[in-house]
């Protein structure tokens, strides 16, 4: 007799695969989830597995356009990097295959959910925080063993982008129109052919990217539960638009709204490493993230080449950028007499620094 009814996150796998064979082992009736993000995958070849390890029913699901618009948009909203090196592609990723996982647990009746994730790792906890929060009552399980799981060296690590050296030796000069902080467009300047839906403009980008091998990183991070690991990632289309949205966002958003945007951007990619997407403090971090990109429009233009992005120009309707007042030839509505009373003003806290507590620290 079933012990119960269990949706797993499946890959194809390994790992996958033999939680697959436990699940079975243990009781329970098993359904087989795959989500297409855009990773090169066979989906086929990966259901007719799932099928032959005793799937009850295998779901694949298309999720790149929702991935892109409310996964990786708002991360390019909020420039988000983890630990100022990593893009958090893995990261953003989980949440948004968790929660179609928890659709069809609760669209099929199952009491439980699966993966493949282990227990030293940051992906169990980002689909097991997010099934909670989404699905409360819903139960985990998974091979507390872990005897299944094997090492595997695998022949090459980059996927996606080629090694910078064997590159065009001709950059690529693109242009990316931003409306509320999100890429609307992206136009090959010498081609002339544009992109404008989210998904496509996202994979062209990661194309030009990775025929430059752009966005490679080889770090060592910290994980949630406490231990420093080495990661190896490749964020081409990402890192790309990283560049162009600091310098649209730069170009028009006001000084100080952009310092308490900045520490906002730092909080809200802890959260989305952590796993606390569908929390209340991360909904309340992308609400601020949203509302401070109101005027972050305009087009950048860019170069890519040799694993560099190298930007080249921007303009906006909305710059803050007033050429005649910052001038040295025009002096426009800038009296320069006011720089020296605000000069003198700021020294007064430097004066007193000194006066009380310079002479005493000369001595030691």
């Amino acid at each position: 007799m079933s012990k119960g009814l269990v949706v797993l996150a499946y890959s194809g796998g390994l790992d996958t695969s033999c939680i697959l064979l436990w699940l079975k082992e243990q009781g329970y009736d098993v359904i087989a989830f795959l989500a297409n993000i855009g990773q090169d995958e066979d989906f086929d070849a990966a259901q007719k597995k799932a099928e032959k390890l005793g799937a009850k029913k295998v779901f694949i699901e298309d999720l790149r356009s929702e991935f892109v618009q409310e996964f990786i948009w708002p991360a390019v909203q909020a420039n988000a990097v983890y630990e100022d090196r990593y893009l958090l592609g893995t990261s953003i990723a989980r949440p948004c295959i968790a929660r179609r996982q928890v659709q069809i647990a609760r669209q099929e009746r199952a009491q439980y959910v699966s993966h493949g994730a282990t227990g030293k790792g940051n992906d169990q906890v980002r689909f097991e925080l997010t099934c909670y929060a989404l699905y409360p009552q819903v139960q985990v399980r998974s091979d507390p063993s872990e005897t299944h799981h094997l090492s595997l060296l695998m022949n090459y690590l980059y996927q996606m982008t080629k090694n910078p050296e064997d590159s065009p030796s001709e950059p690529d000069v693109l242009e990316i129109d931003f409306a509320k902080g999100v890429p609307v467009r992206v136009t090959h300047v010498k081609e002339g052919t544009s992109k404008d839906t989210p998904l496509e403009l996202f994979c062209y980008l990661n194309e030009i990217g990775g025929k430059h091998g752009v966005g490679r990183i080889d770090i060592v991070e910290n994980r949630f539960i406490g231990m420093k690991s080495r990661g190896i990632y490749e964020t081409p289309g990402g890192t790309i638009l990283l560049h162009a949205h600091l310098d649209i966002e730069t170009f028009t958003m006001d000084r100080e709204v952009r310092k308490i945007k900045q520490s906002l951007g730092i909080k809200f990619s802890e959260l989305i490493y952590n796993g606390f997407w569908y929390s209340p403090e991360c909904e309340f971090v992308r609400h601020c993230i949203d509302k401070s990109q109101e005027n972050v429009e305009g087009r950048v233009q860019l170069s890519v080449f040799k694993g560099q992005v190298y930007i080249l120009g921007r303009e906006s309707p909305k710059s803050l950028y007033n050429e005649e007042l910052v001038s040295m030839d025009v002096q426009g509505d800038y009296d320069p007499c006011d720089a020296s009373g605000f000069i003198k003003i700021n020294a007064v806290r430097l004066r007193e620094h000194n006066r009380l507590q310079g002479a005493a620290q000369k001595t030691l």
